[in-house]
């Protein structure tokens, strides 16, 4: 039993060791399915999920589901934490090591908080290993302990600076695309056909966005859980809002030049499709978010600011194919994160979240003023 105990615990303390290595410091995708940090992640959001699939989507919702990156990043290191002090404390009881302790019978829980004051370095000296292995096993659990501490506390702060700055660009959408984000908007305000220059250059910063999420989430998963601070917005409506204005483009709209949407497009749906893979969310097949008659309805509307796509059936036979690149992806993605996949034609008579506050009733001169304003010619 007790050779039984020192096996499992060597193996579980290398397999935490790994895990946490695989996820705080190594830069790269672990491809390998059995993983501790994945398992964890399987059995704790089911029933997170599950709850907030009871509640009604909107304000109280995103509420709630926004505490569960956080928390989950909190409780998966307390559970790595005591994963190693449970794996000590196996190793310390099936070596039957010798300890200067209070209690007359030296059990398994004396072992076990042994390991657990070792582990996070309390130094209580109420129960102390005798000269030998046991003392040797302290020391590496002591290093292994702080080392570990040392780790998560590095670990966090850069993971809210890549939240920060995917947050950051996501907060232009609200004056650059409206609220919630549209393609059609990102054309129109954008002066498409007007200035091709401007176009140009948003799309490239949004090529760079793009890259940066792949890189950032590939890297720190637990990102992909940590919901944006504004209503209307996500990372995920973000990315499809820029697959749909680079497949208007390159669908053809005349007098605005194809390249940059080219490289913005595959930049956004490698990495729409690498986080579909490593949040293991498989393509959800059949999707149409956008009908013929709302098709028709964005030709119009497109039309009203000087916009025109090519004229035909083949325009919109063209634009189907290219959505059907990218819309299984992230569709499959917003109902994993339970988040709303923008529309492509902004609601009739909406407001952009800067147009609104809490005081709109004092002040009703201001909002008309500010509509006023973002429609002039």
């Amino acid at each position: 039993m007790r050779i039984l105990a020192v096996i499992f615990g060597i193996v579980l303390i290398v397999l935490v060791a790994q895990d946490a290595f695989e996820t705080i410091v190594l830069p790269r995708r672990v491809t390998r399915r059995i993983r501790l940090a994945r398992l964890f992640y399987r059995v704790i959001q089911t029933p997170w999920r599950a709850a907030g699939h009871f509640m009604r989507a909107g304000a109280r919702r995103d509420a709630f589901l926004g505490y569960w990156g956080p928390l989950s990043l909190l409780a998966l290191i307390m559970f790595w934490g005591v994963l190693f002090v449970f794996g000590f404390g196996l190793l310390l009881w099936g070596l039957a090591l010798p300890l200067n302790a209070p209690e007359k019978t030296i059990s398994f829980v004396t072992y076990l908080y042994l390991s657990g004051t070792t582990f996070f370095t309390l130094g209580l000296g109420d129960v102390t290993p005798v000269p030998g292995v046991a003392r040797l096993l302290v020391v590496i659990e002591v290093a292994l302990g702080f080392g570990f501490l040392a780790l998560v506390i590095s670990y966090v702060p850069i993971l809210y600076q890549a939240f920060s700055r995917r947050e950051l660009r996501i907060s232009l959408l609200d004056s650059r695309a409206g609220s919630p984000a549209t393609a059609v908007e990102i054309l129109r305000r954008n002066h498409a056909g007007k200035n091709v220059e401007e176009l140009r250059l948003l799309l490239h910063d949004w090529e760079v966005w793009c890259a940066d999420i792949l890189e950032s989430h590939l890297s720190y998963p637990v990102l992909a859980y940590y919901r944006s601070q504004h209503d209307q917005q996500s990372w995920v409506g973000a990315l499809t809002v820029v697959l749909d204005t680079c497949a208007l483009i390159l669908t053809g709209i005349e007098g605005i030049p194809d390249e940059a949407a080219k490289f913005t497009f595959a930049m956004a749906r490698h990495a729409v499709v690498d986080l579909a893979q490593v949040l293991n969310t498989s393509p959800t097949t059949g999707v149409n978010r956008l009908s013929s008659t709302d098709f028709a309805h964005l030709q119009d509307v497109l039309a009203a600011s000087g916009i025109r796509l090519h004229p035909g059936a083949v325009t919109e036979q063209e634009l189907a194919e290219f959505r059907e690149t990218y819309e299984p992806f992230v569709s499959a993605l917003a109902k994993r994160l339970l988040v709303s996949l923008p529309p492509w034609i902004p609601p009739a008579d909406s407001l952009d979240d800067w147009q609104t506050t809490a005081w709109d009733d004092l002040l009703p001169s201001t909002r008309q003023t500010l509509i006023k304003v973002m429609h002039r010619e």
